[in-house]
């Protein structure tokens, strides 16, 4: 499924964890949504979204899980080591010529999961400051939405796997070894904040002179990517850098950055913007227009009605929701059809067939225009109308009507009637300028053309290269989870080899026979004593009915006190003597002790036999 694409069902599950968690995934890219998500039910055993939102709702310890899977915390120290030394080498030195002596250095690191990035470029720092310096001047920012990487991040406890990356020397002095693992310093670790974010709804953190944001752009689609970018040139000074994955570019907001290093991914904040683009980068109301919001309803309310052009607004559900004055006029509307459903309006489909165009603006999400549509009222007199149907959404971008305006343009008609008789007459000595008009517009069309389809060709191919990076970001963090899962599975067997041992070691040492049986007398073991007693080996026996083995021990004898002993809860042993051969026809005189083998749950699984000659007195 691609991101243009969307499952009604996926969409539901995703405002139910926005609701119930507080968990905002409508702005990821709906492929990789579905492949986490689906990775999560498969090993629940559930095919639906709409059964697993059901699952959620049973199972509240599912969310932790679900959200350990969605959000892939895969992150390392020194990750792309080159791009590393630049900022050592470039970037930092750039920063402490730009900041003044003992001003703060402020550094965000978005979307640090485990916190390992944050450290590296408290190192960094440290070394171009200065141990000292940089406890006082630097203050660092880690944030992320998941609570438990963030966990994490504040131990400053790493493995010795983790610092593979990192140089013996920075190793051994920012951090200091606890049992089996390395500690961060707490001299720099105090630099260092970690906190909740969420990079789509929460308001940047500002006066940045570095923001580093690697590999988590790649997650969000192409709409919530614009806003989180303008959120950054926000958030950074005049001279702040920016930088990001080795996946991930800016090709839509060249706008706002520059590359300092398109190698590297390291971008320099443009420090003019347009107004537009400015107005891009607000994220909410004013407290003040908030307070407001009731007058300014009033006034919108006044001016709708003072309007020229006839409006009318239909809701979500396709109610008649709003007319003003003029709308009434021309289409004899009253206020009590506010509330009809706008199929049973005449308004509906004449002049024009306006339900399939509303149905198609409100998927769609782009405005539909009709010109000089012709339209008689009932007095006889021919208008002619320019029709606008515009979508209507809020501020989450969720559909909620759409506005329909007319545009009264009968005068418009007559003249442009009058315009084409007037245009016929010089048309004949425009001939060759218009010409060379439309040479000039068809080459300008193709040029543009041209340019629009490398535009996508480019967009597309860094769509691309973002989802393999996402996909290889995933089997990595599957590769861990499997060498962790491989880890414990060597340890358990090596604990059931030892126990297996114990066992052989007790059984071979007890002198006397001993035959485990479960509830149908299938062998479940034969010590080296019975082998002894009867002549057969233990591979020879296990997993047969001892009803079926041929020794000199009359098993059929065995079968009513074993029966009887199933059949007495209260009876935990039995024990007879019988009359047998061994396996060098000597007769013997056996003891055999039956004994219930219990489990936790009181259920006897099998029964262990007991073989031993009797010794005359």
């Amino acid at each position: 499924m691609t991101d243009t694409e969307q499952d009604p069902g996926l969409e539901q599950l995703l405002v139910f964890l926005k609701q119930n968690r507080s968990f905002d995934f409508t702005g990821y890219k709906r492929s990789s949504l579905t492949r986490r998500l689906k990775r999560r039910m498969m090993t629940v055993g559930i095919d639906t979204f709409g059964d697993y939102q059901d699952y959620l709702e049973v199972h509240p310890r599912e969310f932790e899980l679900l959200f350990n899977t969605i959000l892939i915390n895969f992150t390392g120290f020194f990750r792309d080591s080159e791009a590393w030394r630049h900022i050592a080498d470039q970037i930092i030195p750039s920063i402490l010529d730009t900041v003044p002596d003992d001003a703060p250095i402020r550094v965000w690191s978005a979307g640090c999961a485990s916190g390992e990035e944050a450290y590296t470029i408290a190192m960094l720092f440290a070394e171009a400051l200065g141990l000292q310096a940089a406890r006082r001047r630097l203050k660092i920012y880690g944030t992320d939405v998941d609570e438990h990487a963030l966990t994490q991040a504040r131990q400053a406890l790493f493995s010795e796997r983790a610092l593979q990356a990192v140089p013996a020397e920075l190793r051994e002095r920012y951090f200091e070894p606890v049992d089996d693992q390395y500690l961060f310093r707490k001299e720099l670790r105090r630099a260092l904040v970690f906190g909740r974010h969420d990079l789509m709804h929460d308001a940047p953190i500002s006066r940045l002179d570095l923001l580093i944001c690697r590999n988590t752009l790649i997650y969000f689609n192409r709409q919530s990517q614009k806003r989180i970018i303008a959120n950054f040139h926000f958030a950074l000074k005049e001279t702040g850098y920016l930088f990001l994955g080795r996946a991930e570019m800016l090709l839509a907001q060249d706008n706002f950055f520059e590359a300092e290093s398109i190698t590297h991914r390291i971008f320099r904040k443009i420090k003019d913007v347009n107004l537009r683009d400015k107005l891009l980068m607000t994220v909410s109301e004013e407290p003040e227009r908030k307070a407001k919001s009731q007058d300014v309803a009033r006034l919108w309310k006044m001016a709708l009605n003072a309007s020229p052009a006839a409006q009318i607004v239909v809701d979500q559900q396709g109610f008649l929701a709003l007319i003003n004055e003029r709308a009434r006029r021309y289409f004899a509307l009253q206020p009590s059809d506010r509330g009809r459903p706008f199929r049973d309006l005449e308004l509906s489909y004449r002049p024009v067939e306006l339900r399939s165009i509303i149905e198609e603006v409100q998927s769609v999400g782009n405005p539909v225009r009709l010109e000089d549509v012709e339209w008689t009222p009932a007095d006889g007199k021919g208008q002619y109308f320019d029709i606008e149907v515009a979508p209507l959404a809020d501020m989450e971008g969720t559909s909620i009507g759409a506005h329909i305006a007319f545009v009264d343009v009968t005068a418009r008609q007559h003249l442009g009637r009058e315009l084409e008789q007037a245009r016929q007459n010089v048309q004949t000595t425009n001939e060759e300028l218009q010409s060379t008009n439309e040479e000039l517009e068809t080459s300008n069309e193709e040029l543009q053309s041209t340019v629009e389809e490398l535009q996508t060709t480019n967009e597309e191919l860094q769509s691309t290269n973002e989802e393999m990076e996402t996909v290889n970001e995933e089997l990595q963090s599957t590769n861990e989870e499997l060498q962790a899962v491989n880890e414990e599975l060597r340890e358990q067997t090596l604990e059931a080899d030892k126990a297996t041992i114990f066992l052989e070691s007790i059984l071979a040492s007890v002198d006397v026979g001993v035959v485990v049986i479960d509830r149908d007398f299938h062998v479940l073991l034969w010590n080296e004593q019975a082998e002894e007693l009867w002549g057969l080996r233990s591979g020879e026996v296990r997993g047969r009915s001892i009803l079926n083995i041929d020794t000199g021990l009359p098993v059929k004898q065995l079968v009513e006190p074993l029966q009887q002993l199933w059949s007495r809860p209260n009876d935990s042993t039995h024990e007879v003597i019988m009359e047998a051969v061994n396996r060098r026809g000597r007769s013997l005189r056996m003891r055999i002790k039956m004994t219930k083998r219990q489990t936790g749950n009181g259920q006897p699984p099998g029964i262990v036999l007991l073989m031993e000659e009797e010794t005359h007195a």
